[in-house]
Protein backbone atom coordinates (compact mmCIF):
# COMPACT_ATOMS: atom_id res chain seq x y z
CA UNK A 1 0.00 0.00 0.00
CA UNK A 2 3.01 2.27 0.17
CA UNK A 3 4.46 4.65 2.71
CA UNK A 4 1.88 5.40 5.42
CA UNK A 5 3.13 8.95 5.93
CA UNK A 6 1.71 10.05 2.58
CA UNK A 7 1.97 13.50 1.02
CA UNK A 8 3.15 16.31 3.35
CA UNK A 9 0.25 18.28 4.78
CA UNK A 10 -2.38 16.13 3.08
CA UNK A 11 -1.82 12.55 4.20
CA UNK A 12 -2.34 9.37 2.23
CA UNK A 13 -3.44 10.20 -1.32
CA UNK A 14 -5.09 7.94 -3.89
CA UNK A 15 -5.21 8.96 -7.56
CA UNK A 16 -8.31 7.39 -9.15
CA UNK A 17 -8.03 6.92 -12.92
CA UNK A 18 -11.21 5.59 -14.60
CA UNK A 19 -10.57 3.72 -17.84
CA UNK A 20 -12.47 2.41 -20.83
CA UNK A 21 -10.37 1.47 -23.87
CA UNK A 22 -7.25 3.32 -22.70
CA UNK A 23 -4.68 0.53 -23.16
CA UNK A 24 -2.34 2.79 -25.15
CA UNK A 25 -2.55 5.74 -22.75
CA UNK A 26 -2.60 4.03 -19.36
CA UNK A 27 1.09 3.01 -19.00
CA UNK A 28 2.21 6.51 -19.93
CA UNK A 29 -0.10 8.31 -17.54
CA UNK A 30 0.71 5.97 -14.63
CA UNK A 31 4.45 6.43 -15.18
CA UNK A 32 4.03 10.19 -15.22
CA UNK A 33 1.98 10.16 -12.00
CA UNK A 34 4.51 7.99 -10.21
CA UNK A 35 7.35 10.23 -11.37
CA UNK A 36 5.58 13.52 -10.54
CA UNK A 37 4.37 12.53 -7.05
CA UNK A 38 6.10 9.35 -5.84
CA UNK A 39 4.29 9.37 -2.46
CA UNK A 40 0.79 8.82 -3.90
CA UNK A 41 -0.98 5.57 -4.77
CA UNK A 42 -2.88 4.94 -8.00
CA UNK A 43 -6.17 3.09 -8.49
CA UNK A 44 -7.17 2.19 -12.04
CA UNK A 45 -10.96 1.71 -12.18
CA UNK A 46 -11.54 -0.18 -15.41
CA UNK A 47 -15.01 -0.73 -16.87
CA UNK A 48 -14.29 -4.10 -18.50
CA UNK A 49 -12.51 -2.46 -21.46
CA UNK A 50 -12.67 -4.62 -24.62
CA UNK A 51 -9.22 -3.40 -25.72
CA UNK A 52 -7.51 -5.10 -22.76
CA UNK A 53 -6.96 -2.04 -20.57
CA UNK A 54 -7.73 -4.15 -17.50
CA UNK A 55 -4.92 -6.57 -18.30
CA UNK A 56 -2.54 -3.66 -18.88
CA UNK A 57 -3.52 -2.26 -15.48
CA UNK A 58 -2.92 -5.66 -13.83
CA UNK A 59 0.55 -5.79 -15.38
CA UNK A 60 1.37 -2.33 -14.03
CA UNK A 61 0.12 -3.32 -10.57
CA UNK A 62 2.20 -6.46 -10.70
CA UNK A 63 5.41 -4.46 -10.94
CA UNK A 64 4.52 -1.51 -8.66
CA UNK A 65 3.00 -1.96 -5.18
CA UNK A 66 1.57 1.57 -5.33
CA UNK A 67 -0.63 0.74 -8.34
CA UNK A 68 -3.97 -0.99 -7.73
CA UNK A 69 -6.79 -2.10 -10.01
CA UNK A 70 -10.55 -2.13 -9.55
CA UNK A 71 -12.24 -4.28 -12.20
CA UNK A 72 -15.86 -3.27 -12.82
CA UNK A 73 -18.37 -5.26 -14.86
CA UNK A 74 -19.60 -3.52 -17.99
CA UNK A 75 -19.39 0.08 -19.13
CA UNK A 76 -20.99 1.86 -16.17
CA UNK A 77 -19.71 5.38 -16.69
CA UNK A 78 -17.35 7.98 -15.30
CA UNK A 79 -19.41 9.05 -12.32
CA UNK A 80 -19.99 5.49 -11.11
CA UNK A 81 -16.27 4.76 -11.49
CA UNK A 82 -15.32 7.72 -9.33
CA UNK A 83 -17.90 6.87 -6.68
CA UNK A 84 -16.49 3.33 -6.55
CA UNK A 85 -12.98 4.77 -6.27
CA UNK A 86 -14.05 7.07 -3.43
CA UNK A 87 -15.51 4.09 -1.55
CA UNK A 88 -12.33 2.06 -2.17
CA UNK A 89 -10.24 4.90 -0.72
CA UNK A 90 -12.48 5.30 2.32
CA UNK A 91 -12.36 1.58 3.11
CA UNK A 92 -8.56 1.68 3.09
CA UNK A 93 -8.05 4.78 5.18
CA UNK A 94 -6.86 7.33 2.62
CA UNK A 95 -7.03 11.01 3.49
CA UNK A 96 -7.57 12.42 0.00
CA UNK A 97 -8.51 11.24 -3.48
CA UNK A 98 -7.59 12.70 -6.85
CA UNK A 99 -9.73 12.54 -9.99
CA UNK A 100 -7.61 12.24 -13.13
CA UNK A 101 -8.34 11.30 -16.75
CA UNK A 102 -6.38 8.49 -18.36
CA UNK A 103 -5.95 10.18 -21.73
CA UNK A 104 -3.18 12.60 -20.73
CA UNK A 105 -5.31 15.75 -20.83
CA UNK A 106 -4.69 16.16 -17.10
CA UNK A 107 -0.95 16.63 -16.70
CA UNK A 108 0.40 14.71 -13.69
CA UNK A 109 3.10 17.36 -13.53
CA UNK A 110 0.40 19.76 -12.25
CA UNK A 111 -0.52 17.44 -9.38
CA UNK A 112 2.09 18.76 -6.90
CA UNK A 113 0.49 22.21 -7.15
CA UNK A 114 -3.00 20.77 -6.58
CA UNK A 115 -1.83 18.82 -3.55
CA UNK A 116 -0.04 21.87 -2.16
CA UNK A 117 -3.33 23.78 -2.35
CA UNK A 118 -5.10 20.87 -0.62
CA UNK A 119 -3.12 21.56 2.56
CA UNK A 120 -5.48 24.48 3.23
CA UNK A 121 -8.59 23.41 1.29
CA UNK A 122 -11.19 20.66 1.25
CA UNK A 123 -11.65 20.52 -2.53
CA UNK A 124 -9.13 21.62 -5.16
CA UNK A 125 -10.20 22.03 -8.78
CA UNK A 126 -7.56 21.99 -11.49
CA UNK A 127 -9.08 24.79 -13.50
CA UNK A 128 -8.85 25.43 -17.25
CA UNK A 129 -10.49 28.84 -16.97
CA UNK A 130 -8.79 30.63 -14.09
CA UNK A 131 -5.92 33.07 -14.50
CA UNK A 132 -2.68 31.32 -15.48
CA UNK A 133 -4.33 28.25 -17.03
CA UNK A 134 -3.74 27.06 -20.59
CA UNK A 135 -5.82 24.92 -22.96
CA UNK A 136 -3.91 23.34 -25.82
CA UNK A 137 -5.08 21.90 -29.14
CA UNK A 138 -8.80 22.40 -28.64
CA UNK A 139 -10.91 23.52 -31.61
CA UNK A 140 -12.94 26.70 -31.22
CA UNK A 141 -16.17 24.68 -30.90
CA UNK A 142 -14.90 22.82 -27.81
CA UNK A 143 -13.58 26.04 -26.26
CA UNK A 144 -16.93 27.77 -26.69
CA UNK A 145 -18.84 24.73 -25.44
CA UNK A 146 -16.77 24.49 -22.24
CA UNK A 147 -16.77 28.23 -21.59
CA UNK A 148 -20.49 28.49 -22.23
CA UNK A 149 -21.34 25.43 -20.16
CA UNK A 150 -19.35 26.69 -17.19
CA UNK A 151 -20.89 30.14 -17.42
CA UNK A 152 -24.37 28.60 -17.47
CA UNK A 153 -23.57 26.37 -14.47
CA UNK A 154 -22.17 29.29 -12.48
CA UNK A 155 -25.16 31.56 -13.17
CA UNK A 156 -27.84 28.89 -12.82
CA UNK A 157 -26.50 27.22 -9.67
CA UNK A 158 -24.65 30.07 -7.97
CA UNK A 159 -21.51 27.96 -7.63
CA UNK A 160 -18.65 30.49 -7.66
CA UNK A 161 -16.02 28.48 -9.54
CA UNK A 162 -14.77 29.13 -13.05
CA UNK A 163 -14.49 25.45 -14.04
CA UNK A 164 -17.38 23.51 -12.51
CA UNK A 165 -17.11 20.88 -15.26
CA UNK A 166 -13.38 20.29 -14.79
CA UNK A 167 -12.44 16.71 -13.95
CA UNK A 168 -8.98 17.18 -12.43
CA UNK A 169 -9.62 17.46 -8.70
CA UNK A 170 -8.48 16.69 -5.19
CA UNK A 171 -11.07 15.81 -2.54
CA UNK A 172 -10.28 15.36 1.10
CA UNK A 173 -12.23 12.36 2.42
CA UNK A 174 -13.69 14.65 5.08
CA UNK A 175 -15.20 16.77 2.28
CA UNK A 176 -16.69 13.72 0.59
CA UNK A 177 -18.16 12.71 3.96
CA UNK A 178 -19.87 16.12 4.11
CA UNK A 179 -21.44 15.59 0.68
CA UNK A 180 -24.48 13.34 0.19
CA UNK A 181 -22.89 11.05 -2.39
CA UNK A 182 -25.87 8.68 -2.23
CA UNK A 183 -27.88 11.26 -4.19
CA UNK A 184 -25.37 11.44 -7.06
CA UNK A 185 -26.51 9.72 -10.25
CA UNK A 186 -25.12 11.82 -13.11
CA UNK A 187 -22.18 11.14 -15.42
CA UNK A 188 -19.59 13.04 -17.46
CA UNK A 189 -19.77 16.83 -17.35
CA UNK A 190 -22.85 16.76 -15.15
CA UNK A 191 -21.14 14.52 -12.57
CA UNK A 192 -18.45 17.13 -12.03
CA UNK A 193 -21.02 19.93 -11.89
CA UNK A 194 -23.14 17.98 -9.42
CA UNK A 195 -20.19 17.45 -7.06
CA UNK A 196 -19.28 21.14 -7.37
CA UNK A 197 -22.84 22.05 -6.41
CA UNK A 198 -22.98 19.61 -3.51
CA UNK A 199 -19.59 20.70 -2.18
CA UNK A 200 -20.65 24.34 -2.33
CA UNK A 201 -23.94 23.56 -0.55
CA UNK A 202 -22.06 21.60 2.12
CA UNK A 203 -19.95 24.66 2.91
CA UNK A 204 -16.57 23.03 2.35
CA UNK A 205 -13.62 25.18 1.31
CA UNK A 206 -13.03 25.03 -2.47
CA UNK A 207 -10.07 26.54 -4.31
CA UNK A 208 -9.04 26.54 -7.97
CA UNK A 209 -5.52 26.04 -9.28
CA UNK A 210 -4.60 26.81 -12.90
CA UNK A 211 -3.57 23.83 -15.02
CA UNK A 212 -2.37 23.15 -18.54
CA UNK A 213 -5.05 21.10 -20.28
CA UNK A 214 -4.23 19.34 -23.56
CA UNK A 215 -6.46 17.43 -25.95
CA UNK A 216 -5.79 13.69 -26.01
CA UNK A 217 -3.25 12.51 -28.59
CA UNK A 218 -4.30 8.84 -28.69
CA UNK A 219 -7.67 7.11 -28.64
CA UNK A 220 -11.19 8.46 -28.97
CA UNK A 221 -12.80 11.14 -26.85
CA UNK A 222 -15.72 9.97 -24.68
CA UNK A 223 -17.49 13.33 -25.12
CA UNK A 224 -20.76 13.09 -27.03
CA UNK A 225 -23.87 15.22 -27.72
CA UNK A 226 -25.78 12.99 -25.28
CA UNK A 227 -23.37 13.86 -22.44
CA UNK A 228 -23.66 17.57 -23.22
CA UNK A 229 -27.47 17.36 -23.35
CA UNK A 230 -27.53 15.47 -20.05
CA UNK A 231 -25.44 18.17 -18.41
CA UNK A 232 -27.71 20.97 -19.62
CA UNK A 233 -30.98 19.44 -18.49
CA UNK A 234 -29.56 18.32 -15.16
CA UNK A 235 -28.15 21.78 -14.42
CA UNK A 236 -31.51 23.30 -15.28
CA UNK A 237 -33.30 20.80 -13.03
CA UNK A 238 -30.96 21.50 -10.11
CA UNK A 239 -31.37 25.24 -10.56
CA UNK A 240 -35.16 24.95 -10.48
CA UNK A 241 -35.00 22.69 -7.42
CA UNK A 242 -32.71 25.13 -5.61
CA UNK A 243 -35.08 28.00 -6.34
CA UNK A 244 -38.10 26.07 -5.12
CA UNK A 245 -36.22 25.22 -1.93
CA UNK A 246 -35.23 28.86 -1.44
CA UNK A 247 -38.87 29.94 -1.84
CA UNK A 248 -40.04 27.37 0.70
CA UNK A 249 -37.38 28.52 3.16
CA UNK A 250 -38.43 32.12 2.66
CA UNK A 251 -42.09 31.29 3.24
CA UNK A 252 -41.30 29.46 6.45
CA UNK A 253 -38.70 31.97 7.64
CA UNK A 254 -35.91 29.38 7.64
CA UNK A 255 -32.40 30.89 7.43
CA UNK A 256 -30.40 29.66 4.46
CA UNK A 257 -27.13 29.71 6.38
CA UNK A 258 -23.69 30.84 5.34
CA UNK A 259 -21.35 29.12 2.93
CA UNK A 260 -17.67 29.56 3.61
CA UNK A 261 -15.71 30.54 0.52
CA UNK A 262 -12.13 31.61 0.07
Amino acid sequence: MGDETGHPGVGRVLVVIPTYDEADNLPRIVRRVRRAVPAVDVLVADDDSPDGTGAVADALAGTDPRVHVLHRQGKRGLGAAYLAGFAWARERGYDAVVEMDADGSHAPEDLPALLAAARDADVVIGSRWTRGARVLNWPLRRLLLSRGGNLYARLALGVPVSDATGGYRVYRLSALDAIDLTSVSSQGYSFQVELSRLAHRAGVRIVEVPITFAERERGTSKMSPRIVAEALWRITGWALADRRQAVRRGLHGTPTGQVRWP
